[in-house]
């Protein structure tokens, strides 16, 4: 939920300026005068709100993802599944590969919409994620074979292996899944879209 304080002339101009500040109409909107001064026939009167808008972000998300499909002509249904500060859009279609897209890219830029949208009516931190037919899930098993794999190569023959790019949530996977290792460390090299990880054997002391 987003929240602002506001001061102005009258509580009138408030309204006025809160439409134009959050983008929705007045009757999303809740207000509640923190402090009024009443000046001199008028002059010099303020008012304090706190200006609340009562839109619930995951609910509002849900609709954005739908207005997408719809867009995209895509018969899709959407699970959302939400705790506490926490939300998952797990999306149901026969047309997986054209959300998904190369290396998971359009899923990645659906992920990226999500949570702006979230961020407009929200001011706290939330954990948002989307998924397409347990593609995720998935493709975490694959990174944590190969992470597994590719660790005990480099264990066994002390020779690093640099791997293929990935971006930050991939790169994370394989991250936490050697980070108790003894024998190799992981590494992030490069820049953004070709950053990639480098597995290397760990010098026993």
């Amino acid at each position: 939920m987003k929240k602002r304080i506001l001061e102005a002339k009258n509580l009138d101009e408030v309204k006025k300026e809160s439409i134009s500040i959050f983008n929705v109409s007045l009757d999303d909107l809740s207000f509640e005068v923190i402090k009024e001064k009443k000046g001199i026939l008028g002059i010099g009167s303020s008012v304090t709100v706190e200006v609340t808008l009562n839109i619930d972000p995951f609910e509002e998300t849900l609709k954005y993802l739908n207005a997408i499909m719809e867009q995209m002509d895509i018969d899709a249904k959407i699970e959302m599944i939400t705790s506490n500060k926490e939300v998952k859009y797990n999306i149901f279609t026969n047309h997986n590969p054209i959300l998904i897209g190369r290396e998971g890219r359009t899923l990645d830029s659906l992920q990226h919409i999500t949570r702006q949208v979230i961020n407009r009516f929200s001011d706290e931190r939330i954990i948002c994620s989307v998924d397409i037919g347990g593609y995720k899930q998935k493709r975490i098993t694959q990174l944590e074979i190969l992470a597994t794999k590719t660790a005990k190569e480099v264990a066994r023959t002390k020779v690093p292996v640099k791997l293929d790019p990935m971006n930050s949530y991939e790169r994370r996977i394989i991250h936490t899944k050697l980070a108790e290792w003894r024998d190799v460390y992981t590494e992030s090299v490069g820049e953004s879209p070709n950053r990639r990880l480098i597995i290397k054997p760990r010098r026993k002391r």
